[in-house]
């Protein structure tokens, strides 16, 4: 989901708030592909045709950026897509623990998987049209996977660089073909993708955005502000990230699955932008507003918290906020200074300054509690364990001495809402302890995670947060930390740091690799891959978040979905 960062800021709140806490997922798994994948179950509950129509109003300080389904990795837009575009698999609509159970989506039945687990053979659902008025084809399938890496999508290198083909692909992205990786049939509407290897994770990565089908005559480069024609329930009406999106309702959709792509109940969702997150608050308070996108603000929560508690929905995350150190930069090409901002930071005054000890906790190790691989450990910790007790300053001063970096410039560049300006002026104040001459510099969540990732900006520390694509431990270690999500120059290298160590990119590979056979060991390979990266330390892990969700009276059918959180489409306003 960065999705961030998957995904963009998320919400806090002091106070105690009345709990909908989605049930964790326990999917089991098919010998063939990894993830749940069966295509039966219970589904969504049927439509309500009484609760359809009406206008569902969003709200945000500021847009997410490129529209575009295969370049954006934010959570905030991730979140719309899952009613706007579809791949040839989705994540189930559903809220709870179903949501990781990938099912059909533009395919008709789950693949059948072949050669060793090397080769998936999927059957397009017949009448299914793009909002443009055109025909599905096997043809937007083919050129669909192309556009991956024509236009260099983040996740290009790391989830789908295992079609055969793709090694070409991105060393010369402007004319990539895959005339051996994906084939369609039109005659038997049929679309086969070969694999070098057999990577169980696969399902999943076709299940998110970056994997939408889209038709075959798309530009070859980011669309930004432009919509692209969709074939889910919605479509973009408008889009202009300084002042708003308009999602209309696709007029050639008719529901196929209602596990994959369910009819919607707005007749219209109106997003907006600009606004400060005060007048969000006050906005879904007076029902001028159905739901704010950003965290509330530090006055506003024990109002929220007990006259609007019913409309406040918390949800526990698997994921964590961090601080990206540039590894190829003063003073963080120094392993010691990256040592000593470890050992530094109170990640519980971060934890206040996020909402408190309801909706964070404090985090060590990069993969978060509940996930796959993760265990308990914690170098930087004052005395030692397993958890994160306390912060030792006195010896990240003695490694920034050690390390001869004192006095030495550090940006830190944060998102500039509430929230993350109040965290950023922390680690701010932090390094000026240090010995470090540090500026803040806020930019509006549009640009900022853009901007930190191209090395152009010369970024040496930034605040950013990771949200799962999907529950696998690769989807945080080789998708933020790996030498294949490092792309200098480029708005889409995920890898902030720009932490490059062969040793444990070999590891990777191998725990990658043994997840095709063998998903416990792969684990523990993981948990292992975890430490090596903290010894290195190219980040900080801060804290692991939970979500608030304030909705409006008028808002009912809330479902939180495990992958992709609110289930926007399916809000009642009516």
């Amino acid at each position: 989901m960065s999705r961030s960062t998957r995904r963009g800021a998320l919400a806090a709140a002091t106070v105690a708030l009345t709990l909908t806490v989605a049930a964790c997922s326990s999917s089991g798994d098919d010998s063939s592909a990894g993830p749940t994948t069966s295509s039966s179950g219970t589904g969504s509950a049927a439509f309500q045709p009484q609760h359809k129509g009406g206008t569902l109003k969003l709200v945000a300080h500021a847009a997410a950026g490129s529209l575009d389904p295969q370049v954006n990795y934010t959570l905030q837009y991730w979140q719309l897509y899952q009613s706007m575009y579809d791949g040839l698999l989705s994540f189930k609509k559903v809220g709870g623990q179903e949501s990781f159970t990938v099912v059909p989506d533009l395919a008709t039945a789950m693949p059948k998987v072949t050669n060793s687990g090397r080769t998936y053979t999927f059957t397009l659902r017949k009448g299914i049209t793009f909002s443009n008025g055109k025909a599905l084809t096997t043809d937007d399938v083919v050129a669909s996977f192309e556009r991956i890496f024509k236009v260099s999508s983040p996740t290009a290198g790391t989830f789908y660089n295992g079609i055969v083909g793709a090694d070409a692909c991105l060393k010369k992205p402007a004319s990539c073909t895959l005339p051996k990786g994906v084939i369609g049939d039109a005659k038997t509407d049929t679309v086969t993708v070969n694999l070098t290897a057999a990577d169980p994770e696969f399902p999943y990565k076709l299940a998110v955005p970056h994997a939408s089908i889209l038709p075959k005559d798309s530009p070859t480069k980011d669309a930004g502000t432009k919509p692209l024609p969709t074939t889910g329930a919605y479509m973009a009406a408008s889009y202009d990230p300084n002042r708003a999106l308009k999602l209309v309702r696709n007029p050639h959709f008719k529901e196929w699955s209602r596990q994959a792509e369910p009819e919607g109940y707005p007749d219209e969702i109106d997003y907006t932008f600009g606004q400060t997150v005060e007048s969000e608050v006050t906005a879904v308070q007076n029902g001028q507003a159905d739901w704010m996108f950003d965290p509330p603000p530090a006055d506003r929560l024990n109002e929220i918290g007990t006259k609007y508690a019913s409309q406040a929905h918390v949800n526990p995350l698997t994921a964590f906020w961090y601080a990206t150190l540039n590894v190829n930069m003063a003073p963080f090409n120094n392993k010691l200074a990256r040592q000593a901002i470890n050992y530094a930071v109170d990640r519980a005054a971060v934890v206040r300054l996020y909402g408190g000890t309801n909706l964070a906790s404090p985090a060590c190790t990069i993969l978060p509690p509940g996930f796959p691989g993760h265990v308990d450990s914690c170098d930087y910790t004052k005395g030692g364990g397993k958890t994160w007790s306390a912060a030792d300053l006195a010896k990240a001063k003695e490694l920034v001495k050690k390390s001869g970096t004192a006095g030495q410039e550090v940006g830190i560049v944060v998102q500039d809402d509430d929230v993350n300006k109040s965290i950023g002026q922390y680690l701010q104040s932090l390094l000026t302890q240090l010995g470090y001459k540090a500026t803040l510099k806020p930019l509006s969540a549009n640009i900022q995670f853009t901007y930190i990732q191209n090395t152009k900006n010369k970024v040496q520390l930034a605040l950013t947060s990771w949200y799962q694509d999907y529950p696998a431990a690769s989807d945080f270690l080789n998708v933020l930390l790996s030498c294949a999500s490092y792309h200098p120059g480029s708005d889409s290298s995920i890898n902030i740091s720009g932490f490059c160590d062969k040793g444990i990119d070999t590891k990777m590979q191998t725990a990658l690799k043994s997840a095709q056979t063998d998903e416990a060991s792969a684990n523990k390979q993981w948990s292992a891959i975890d430490q090596d990266v903290m010894a290195e330390s190219p980040v900080v892990p801060l804290i692991n978040p939970k979500l608030i969700d304030f909705t409006s009276k008028r808002v009912g059918n809330y479902q939180f979905s495990k992958q992709f959180y609110m289930l926007v489409g399916q809000l009642w306003v009516k």
